[in-house]
């Protein structure tokens, strides 16, 4: 991570685990009511695990996300609230309205500043490149995400953005700005003066990965959006990476 000392490392993602638990734990309390309706697999509805151990979970989850933070020092404390600010406000606030997108496409980019800044205390020049391009890359897999939960929310009366933009137009932003990730992704590595070719190749699988998930999405039913989606997010994660390392191996 960042080149960073196993130790602090192992922290870090001890913090992001315990912090994105904690919202997961929350979003699962919020939506139990119309899960019991709609999704009873869930673990709330399906009877494995009680209100109160969720709600336990969300405070637990974000003490000990805070507290491992705190060993990187006092800014990545406030980095930390401000994750738990933006996956609350999704829970509490955003899910289920045409706005679900933005904390996806604001949350995204944390996750490698979180990693990068708490193991070197400073953000390379690469990170406004990075940063930008990951706010279109998390817009994209929130409409994802909201494709496949689109037959279920518009049964349910329940807005989203994938419900508002209908389902040709959801797919078609989505491919859009997938698209747009991978473009800038691929031109910015071939743009440098020593482009490296083993993080490049991991791109090029990556985005074949993302784009194979954008045509799976393209035809309908709700288990096959979920796995659509799921590609976009394994190949835009891994996209994500391999960009940073060859950002960071070209200098």
């Amino acid at each position: 991570m960042a080149g960073a000392e196993a130790m602090t490392a192992a922290w870090l993602a001890l913090a992001m685990t315990a912090l994105q638990a904690s919202i997961g734990a929350l979003n699962d309390a919020v939506d139990a009511p119309r899960d019991a309706r709609t999704k009873r697999a869930k673990p709330i509805p399906a009877g494995l695990v009680s209100p109160a151990l969720a709600k336990a979970v969300v405070v637990l989850g974000a003490t000990i996300g805070l507290g491992a933070s705190a060993r990187s020092g006092g800014p990545m404390v406030v980095l930390a609230l401000v994750v738990l600010a933006i996956g609350y406000a999704y829970d509490l606030r955003f899910k289920g309205t045409a706005w679900s997108w933005l904390p996806f496409a604001a949350g995204i980019p944390l996750l490698p500043v979180f990693g990068w800044l708490g193991t070197t205390g400073r953000l390379p020049g690469v990170f406004a490149i990075l940063v930008p391009v990951a706010v279109v890359g998390g817009a994209a897999l929130a409409i994802a995400n909201a494709r496949a939960d689109a037959e279920r929310d518009a049964a349910a009366g329940t807005d989203s953005v994938a419900v508002r933009l209908g389902p040709g137009r959801a797919w078609a932003v989505n491919a859009g700005l997938v698209t747009a990730v991978i473009l800038a992704a691929i031109g910015t590595l071939l743009g440098r003066n020593q482009p490296s070719s083993g993080p490049l190749v991991v791109v090029v699988v990556a985005s074949i990965v993302a784009i194979a998930g954008v045509l799976l999405g393209r035809g309908p039913g709700s288990a096959r959006l979920e796995r659509a989606w799921e590609l976009e997010a394994i190949g835009l994660g891994l996209l994500a990476a391999a960009w940073l390392a060859g950002a960071a191996l070209g200098g």
